[in-house]
């Protein structure tokens, strides 16, 4: 039996220190729980209209609250608010005081901040139904739950930021580059998408800022989110160090230079300035950059560690993400250029594109930093290792599924419409992909189910034993969702 938590021997400022004795367990746990609770509710929403392609009436037709354009809002800001935003936070609360070997400033607000901002993200998603809606996607929920939301992130950001202000090394990892900049992006992109586009920028304006705004919250949130992720939870997961630091700084500046002008891409052949266009298209090239140094970054922090990976549940979450990143991000850069959207746009290969990126590869990151840190919050073993690999198994197939059908089903109708093919017919042959869609997301709510299940009871079992632990010099805990030996 491997042992569960090995020291860490440190150096330097941070010898003597015991970096989880930093760490506020009970907001971590707070922020993962209702994580969980998001993971569980918000993709099952886009299981359930996904069904109303095939089967229109299934939910019945007097109730508009039931209807596709009520709940998506739902399943969209659900999955990016909730789900990955909820579980970033508290992985985020993890992995700060541990790289910064000091604790996150005024704790008291820890819990009550995370009571907060679920509470109203949920008054937010139970309001969509109902027509309280902005109509900006990404950007949908009423103002009485936008504004504690960014009073939310105002005061992290300012925590987080105090944390790595009194840091005891001078040199920042880059997971904390990505962090800093995740948060004080994200705190004035709220400001743009709650309190000015909605009431003060009219016509095609609005238009064009509301694709700046989506566009930040996906690449200047979710994107540099992600990375934090990754760039901390898979070198202590598979115990070696980053491929190559200076990789993981122009994936950084190129991210932070090109990512702001993408947004327009979704809007050619638009009334919208050209020249802001081809920018737009330019820049979705250049983040062929970003994409292509942190890939590389993370297989090369996994070399020579390919022998253990298949029990490395974190490990195997994170690189498969990863190889979702690769996939999702070829079809975003590519479908910037207007010879492929024209038949591309309006069809499920944008959907595809969305669904590879921020759900397999970020919301999926956030599940392997999930599975490293819930453990170690009750300093137990992960349950079963055998049900959190059908958890993966289920969620790569179902994913990767998704994605092809997606792709496929998208091509196909948008060179029929260019053909000159009825809208209707060409409706009628995607209605195939579309069921395969629906059972794909019913594989992925399988494994999610599963996996939170997992961790349930792995909070409910009984704690590992205590034993003297032995590690090499410099090692990293053995990944608490690996299987035991």
């Amino acid at each position: 039996m491997a042992e569960v938590f090995p020291a860490e021997r440190l150096r330097g400022r941070f010898s003597g220190i015991n970096l989880d004795d930093l760490v506020d367990w009970r907001v971590v746990r707070t922020w993962l729980y209702f994580g969980m609770f998001w993971l569980l509710v918000t993709p099952s929403v886009g299981v359930a209209i996904s069904g109303l392609f095939n089967y229109p009436d299934y939910l019945g037709t007097n109730n508009l609250g039931l209807t596709f354009g009520r709940l998506r809002p739902v399943h969209v800001n659900g999955v990016i608010f909730g789900a990955f935003s909820a579980l970033f936070i508290g992985e985020c609360h993890y992995l700060v005081p541990r790289l910064c070997g000091v604790r996150v400033p005024w704790p008291q607000w820890g819990v009550p901040l995370a009571w907060l901002y679920n509470i109203s993200l949920a008054a937010g998603l139970i309001s969509l139904p109902f027509a309280q809606n902005h109509g900006l996607e990404a950007g949908e929920l009423p103002l009485f739950a936008e504004i504690p939301i960014f009073i939310v992130i105002a005061a992290t950001t300012a925590q987080f930021l105090f944390t790595i202000a009194q840091r005891l090394e001078a040199p920042l990892y880059v997971a904390l580059w990505y962090l800093i900049g995740a948060f004080v992006w994200t705190t004035m992109n709220l400001l743009l998408g709650s309190f000015i586009l909605p009431y003060t920028i009219p016509g095609i304006n609005s238009a064009a800022f509301h694709g700046l705004y989506i566009h930040y919250i996906v690449g200047l949130w979710i994107t540099p989110a992600g990375y934090v992720l990754i760039y901390y939870f898979l070198p202590v997961s598979v115990r070696n160090p980053l491929y190559a630091h200076q990789l993981s700084l122009v994936g950084f500046w190129s991210l932070a230079l090109f990512y702001p002008f993408v947004g327009i891409h979704h809007y050619l052949y638009s009334p919208i300035a050209d020249w802001t266009e081809t920018l737009a298209i330019i820049t979705s090239m250049l983040l062929i950059i970003p994409v292509w140094t942190v890939l590389v970054n993370f297989f090369g922090t996994v070399k020579g560690r390919w022998d253990g990976f298949g029990k490395n549940l974190p490990a195997k979450f994170l690189i498969m993400g990863s190889l979702m990143y690769l996939a999702g991000c070829f079809q975003g850069s590519t479908e910037a250029l207007r010879s492929i959207q024209q038949p591309t746009h309006f069809t499920d290969f944008v959907i595809s594109h969305s669904h590879l990126t921020v759900f397999g590869t970020f919301v999926v990151w956030a599940m392997g930093g999930l599975i490293y840190v819930w453990p170690r919050a009750f300093k137990r073993e992960l349950w079963s290792w055998t049900l959190g690999n059908w958890s993966f198994w289920l969620i790569t197939v179902g994913i990767s599924t998704m994605g092809l059908v997606l792709t496929a089903g998208g091509l196909q109708q948008g060179f029929e419409w260019m053909n000159g093919t009825e809208w209707l017919d060409t409706v009628v042959r995607m209605k195939a992909y579309w069921l395969v869609r629906t059972l794909s997301g019913i594989t992925m709510d399988i494994g999610m189910s599963l996996l939170v299940f997992n961790l349930m009871m792995t909070a409910l079992s009984r704690p590992a034993e205590e034993r003297e632990p032995i590690a090499a010099p410099g090692a990293a805990p053995i990944p608490a969702g690996g299987q035991a030996e």
